[in-house]
């Protein structure tokens, strides 16, 4: 569970740096907000594919969401 929070608080961390919101990131990814926000607030893991693309969104290593 540990790793979980970490995923979620790095993706919501690097959301708040870059002044993207939620809604920004579930339109980019074609995904809905429901599903976005489970991502980002450690209710739902996101797959590997979704992790790289929100590596790509968010213009950072893919390393840097999975610690």
């Amino acid at each position: 569970m540990g790793q979980k929070k970490e995923h979620s608080n790095l993706i919501k961390e690097h959301l708040k740096k870059r002044g993207i919101t939620q809604t920004w990131l579930a339109k980019e990814l074609g995904m809905s907000f429901s599903i976005t926000n489970a991502y980002v607030c450690n209710r739902k893991q996101p797959n590997l594919t979704t992790i790289f693309k929100v590596a790509d969104l968010l213009e950072i290593s893919p390393k840097e969401l999975v610690k």
